[in-house]
């Protein structure tokens, strides 16, 4: 029951990383700190609806 998941970038929401996750066990959000190469730093990234 895995479901692919896409990152977005909190500051300009550019869709850079693209991950899974079980829905079933994990419903919530996913947030984490990536590199994003349109703002040249590392900032947080969101699960896109």
């Amino acid at each position: 029951m895995r479901e692919n998941i896409i990152f977005r970038c909190t500051v300009c929401g550019e869709e850079n990383y693209i991950g899974d996750k079980n829905k079933k066990n994990h419903p919530e959000r996913v947030e984490i700190l990536k590199y994003c190469p349109r703002c040249n730093k590392k900032t947080t990234h969101k699960e896109k609806k």
